[in-house]
């Protein structure tokens, strides 16, 4: 962006979203941000706290070391807490929280705790305020999601395919099925803003086939398109071999073998986007600090599901 300037749109912006969080006039809520987060996410969520009447106040923790063998981008999976419960303990005494950490706490170990006590927990994507303006959440988007989750809790089987090869067969029946639209209302539960995704954790086992990623495509890991084909066997849940001459795959295959670790071959959740504003060339108009991918994540698509 040209220049990072709180902007008064913006405050509205977070304003709207947190009032669909409930956020109510005398609210204990919680900014949570470390030293390394995007500061002016961090001011707009406390001024459209207090704008609301809420009573905000920070909780900042520093970036802690870098402890992975390569760079890690839109994990989900914040560290940056530390298991300190002085820092837990006042979030999960809070009533809202407002998560401003570079990588969020959908998949931290500390997120059972906050939301025990009942804290509602709203990651806002390290994204800037301008992608997340064209990503406000909305009743509708709900609406498409719940229908999604409706749809994923029916099937026993999921199908990708795509004229570049990709054949992927995806056992669903049984699986955890979740789904973000951007806001969450229900004490002891967390959301993520942007939002628009239907989604499921399949069962151990359940994920064969082959996995092609044509040019155009979007690997978010190195928020970079796909140049040349790239062929992936998956066998029970894991990428056993990755093919192709190409830069791209030569990536995949040294960011992969860099942990150390068969479970960085794990397939993690499948799914599918419905939010129609966002749009998967976004990655093009944007730096990459500016993005953490999930413009590009839940752009609208279409899912083959069945019950063979």
């Amino acid at each position: 962006m040209i220049a990072d300037r709180i902007e008064g749109k913006w405050i509205d912006l977070f304003a709207d979203v947190f009032a669909r969080c409930k956020v109510a006039p005398g609210d204990a809520c919680a900014v949570l941000s470390e030293t390394q987060s995007r500061a002016l996410n961090v001011q707009l969520a406390e001024l459209a706290l207090a704008r609301l009447g809420a009573r905000p106040f920070h909780v900042i923790v520093p970036t802690p070391r870098q402890t992975a063998p390569v760079p890690v981008r839109s994990t989900g999976a914040s560290v940056a807490l530390q298991d300190q419960g002085p820092a837990i303990g006042a979030l999960a005494a809070s009533v809202f929280v407002a998560d401003c950490t570079l990588e969020g706490l959908m998949h931290a170990a500390e997120l059972p705790q906050i939301l025990k006590a009942g804290a509602r927990v709203l990651y806002i994507s390290n994204e800037h305020p301008e992608v997340l303006e064209r990503l406000a959440p909305s009743p509708a988007d709900e609406q498409k999601v719940r229908a999604g989750m409706r749809l994923l809790r029916a099937a026993r089987q999921m199908s990708v395919t795509s004229p570049a090869g990709t054949r992927l067969e995806i056992q669903v029946e049984g699986a955890r099925v979740g789904g973000v639209w951007g806001y969450t209302e229900k004490p002891g539960t967390l959301s993520h803003w942007p939002g628009g995704l239907c989604l499921c954790f399949p069962k151990a086992g359940s994920v064969n086939g082959t996995l092609v990623m044509a040019p155009g495509d979007l690997t978010l890991t190195f928020k970079r398109y796909a140049e040349s084909p790239v062929k992936m066997t998956v066998e029970s849940d894991y990428v056993t071999r990755i093919e192709g001459d190409s830069l791209d795959a030569e990536l995949m295959r040294e960011y992969f073998a860099a942990w150390g670790d068969r479970e960085a071959y794990a397939v993690s959740h499948v799914g599918w986007g419905i939010n129609r504003r966002a749009r998967w060339d976004a990655l093009v108009m944007y730096d990459r600090r500016d993005l953490n991918g999930a413009i590009t994540r839940v752009p609208f698509t279409l899912p083959a599901l069945g019950k063979q």
